[in-house]
């Protein structure tokens, strides 16, 4: 079967490799019909060393399970499924407390199995894992769907996490696919202002369609002030951050009130928290991290089978599997916000 690898920095390639087969009693082999490019994939595509074997990539798909293994029993063969980014076996003390993504057991796509860019993958602890959908395969609905895999989940997370709530403002700080969908989840939640800081006037405007009542463009200490004008208050009860930079995460701190809460998801870039001492000060809570996915989506399909929310707009581009390597380029360069993928 074909599949993403990736060898290097710049360097994706569609080949061939071996078709996966069932390793536990406990596994599902899932024939993929739509996977996508995360922003987080861009992490190794910008910087990792250059080796002669390829690794898998890829961690967000839905399929149609094509083999169980003989402990399987709440997901059958034919069956249509999404999978969380982060598989769980859903039975330690972390999955049983809906952090799925702390799983000692789980592990994400590409790492130790199949990656999600590719025509099939091996799916550990299928019952727990996957979530069954009830459309038809070509539903209009798919590209919303997949989003439950990662991104909108993600988004959720970041604002559980920042506390959003009715009646409360919010700031976004990001406006990749995981801050445009923080935006439709903190309006999902009951936001009453929403702050988006990002200046891609394609993605600012879509974020403005999932909920932002308002959007700067500035930067740093500039448009931390010009978030306290539009307000007029000395900042947000909620900060999402969504980007991974220290100077993102700063102005975060610095524009939530005091007792606020900031969620953190964009993978961090350095292994400290800084402009600690205003987190102290204001007894700012920073919370966050890797979306426990699998546990949420359940929370969040209702709401897209019924069209209350649209997340799957976030895809500006479909393409199919062999032009995948493009698809990186296209979103490194940010020509496209998010890539869907075609199998």
């Amino acid at each position: 079967m074909k599949a993403t690898l990736i060898y290097g920095a710049g360097d994706i390639r569609v080949e061939d490799v071996p078709d996966p087969t069932l390793q536990s009693s406990t596994d599902a082999i899932v024939r993929i019909t739509h996977s996508c490019i995360c922003g987080s994939d861009l992490w190794p595509y910008k910087s990792r060393e250059q080796t002669e074997q390829g690794d898998r990539i890829g961690h967000e798909f839905i399929g149609v399970v094509e083999e169980i293994g003989s402990d399987v029993s709440r997901i059958r063969k034919g069956d249509l499924v999404v999978a969380p980014f982060f598989y769980a076996d859903g039975t330690c003390e972390y999955c049983r407390a809906g952090l799925t993504s702390a799983c000692p057991n789980g592990s994400a796509w590409g790492a130790e199995t199949d990656g999600g860019q590719g025509e099939a993958a091996r799916v550990p602890f299928a019952d727990a894992s996957l979530m069954k959908l009830t459309v038809p395969h070509d539903s209009a609905l798919m590209p919303s769907l997949l989003t439950l895999s990662d991104v909108f989940g993600t988004g959720h997370h970041a604002a559980v996490s920042a506390q959003v709530g009715p009646g409360k403002d919010v700031v976004v700080i990001g406006d990749g696919a995981v801050g445009l969908l923080g935006v439709l989840a903190s309006k999902r939640l009951g936001a009453e202002r929403i702050v988006l800081m990002g200046r891609h006037k394609d993605r600012t405007d879509l974020g403005r369609e999932f909920g932002a009542t308002d959007v700067v463009s500035e930067r740093g200490e500039e448009g931390e002030q010009k978030v306290r004008d539009l307000l007029g208050t000395d900042g947000v009860h909620s900060a999402i951050e969504a980007v991974g930079y220290e100077q993102s995460l700063t102005s975060a701190i610095n524009l939530t009130k005091p007792g606020g809460h900031v969620g953190i998801v964009g993978v961090p870039q350095s292994g400290e928290l800084p402009n600690l001492a205003q987190k102290f000060m204001k007894n700012v809570t920073v919370a966050g991290g890797i979306a426990p996915t699998q546990a949420n989506m359940y929370e969040l399909l209702p709401d897209v089978l019924d069209g209350q929310v649209e997340p799957g707009k976030v895809f500006d581009r479909e393409i199919p599997l062999a032009e995948t390597p493009d698809g990186y380029r296209a979103m490194n360069d940010r020509e496209a916000l998010k890539v869907l993928v075609r199998p």
